[in-house]
């Protein structure tokens, strides 16, 4: 079923709107309401409306799509540092066995923390860079007892590489593609849909049918793009969102 939804459910929620305009332009068409005709200069208007529409949304897309597929690498790069962090903790070999035992307990604390903050769709900077601190100060630790330089500088790269990826996450999750062109893209689709909704049109039914096509694939994308803009959330209500699986796994399997 969880499937199911994540395939489905935003073209049910497309669905829901589409049929709800509609019911409005029936209810216009009844009610006589149609101020503009098929005939004269409003076909070709609403054909350069939708055109700059759909010009729009293609460049917010475009910038969405990008950032989207950067953040499918991002789970895979950070479990991989994580690990790597943890099993290397194993290679340093010190008469101080705590040392190296609190180095793979922060590990754990820093995975659990990252963890916590993806599932409840925030991403706690002070938190995330409270626990790199604890490791850092680990490691500080590791090359005051005399661990092997080779490891120590290992273990710093980990840690920096965390680092850079746990920025770019808040940067992600933390803006939003052009704000401006948002808006105008929302404002457009809205002026194409009125105009569609008294717009009269022959035979009858082809209004309903015009509206229900343009509304699917304009409101669709919009909605598709704005999931998209934030690729780490995590619940029932998001569609498009990137597989943080491997994060979950790892934190089962150090424990």
């Amino acid at each position: 079923m969880y499937t199911f939804m994540k395939k489905w459910g935003l073209v049910f929620k497309v669905l829901a709107i589409v049929s709800l305009l509609i019911l409005i332009k029936f209810g216009i068409d009844f009610l006589d309401l149609n101020f503009a005709s098929k005939s004269g200069e409003w076909p070709r208007a609403i054909s350069a409306l939708v055109g700059g529409v759909v010009f729009t949304i293609a460049i917010i897309f475009a910038g969405v799509l990008a950032d989207y597929k950067e953040s499918e690498k991002i789970p895979g790069e950070l479990a991989a540092s994580i690990k790597a962090l943890y099993k290397d903790s194993r290679v340093v070999h010190l008469e101080d066995k705590k040392l190296t035992e609190d180095l793979r307990s922060h590990t754990r604390e820093l995975l659990r923390t990252i963890n916590d903050n993806l599932r409840n769709n925030i991403w706690d900077l002070g938190a995330i860079n409270a626990a790199m601190d604890a490791l850092n100060e680990d490691i500080s630790l590791l090359a005051a007892k005399g661990a092997a330089p080779q490891f120590v500088v290992k273990l710093r790269t980990e840690l920096t590489n965390i680092d850079k990826i746990s920025n770019r996450i808040k940067t992600i999750t933390g803006t939003t593609f052009i704000l401006a062109a948002y808006a105008l893209a929302q404002l457009a689709v809205a002026a194409v849909l009125a105009l569609l909704l008294f717009i009269k049109t022959e035979p009858y039914y082809a209004g309903p049918a015009i509206i229900g096509a343009t509304s699917t694939l304009l409101i669709g994308i919009l909605m598709l793009i704005k999931d998209m803009d934030n690729p780490f959330e995590v619940g029932k209500n998001t569609y498009a969102d990137v597989d943080l699986s491997l994060l979950w796994q790892l934190e089962e399997d150090l424990k």
